[in-house]
């Protein structure tokens, strides 16, 4: 009968803390933010921090596999086509903006951006085939990543101007752009 109750506790006291440093990372950035100020604002106990998480970086890391758990399933692999994948992608970002604006802007985790670059990679990675050049093994899906992560990253930084599916539709056409540049590689002699 407690468990319910218990784990209702925990999910509280996780977004408590998850919303504190949200705060925390937009006023004052991810750096000089302390355990000690992530408890105070979500008015819970550092030991309450210390049972779910080892330090920040273990709740940025966290939130990181959940945020990336809910986007492969807003992605889903149900045989839509990829625009309207990355589509969902971009109202996901829409839905949680505040947390991937701090997290991804410039005063937050250099960390949590490289996991999501590399994530990106590795979504984008099976989709194309061995490169032509060997010479370059992996830098298609690395500059896509990149190139995923700047969209993302201007699109929060400006209030995001143009609606989800639009911004996928742009982010698509200049990712089309480079995957046809790179299609006609040739290789090193």
């Amino acid at each position: 009968m407690s468990q319910p109750v218990e784990n209702l506790r925990v999910r509280r006291t996780r977004k408590l803390l998850r919303d504190a440093l949200v705060d925390l990372v937009e006023e004052r950035g991810f750096d000089r933010v302390t355990v000690s100020e992530i408890t105070d604002r979500a008015m819970v106990s550092r030991a309450a921090f210390y049972r779910n998480y080892r330090d920040k970086y273990h709740l940025v890391e966290q939130i990181f596999d959940e945020a990336m758990a809910r986007l492969e399933d807003s992605m889903g692999a149900d045989g839509r086509p990829p625009l309207e994948r990355w589509s969902a992608f971009f109202e996901h970002l829409d839905a949680y903006h505040r947390m991937y604006g701090a997290l991804l802007g410039r005063r937050g985790s250099p960390w949590f951006a490289q996991r999501m670059r590399a994530a990106l990679a590795d979504m984008v990675a099976p989709h194309f085939p061995p490169p032509r050049d060997e010479s370059t093994p992996g830098l298609l899906p690395t500059v896509l990543s990149s190139m995923f992560a700047a969209s993302i990253t201007w699109w929060l930084e400006n209030d995001r101007p143009l609606p989800p599916r639009e911004v996928a539709l742009r982010s698509a056409d200049l990712a089309a752009a480079v995957i046809a540049r790179a299609n006609g590689w040739q290789p090193s002699t």
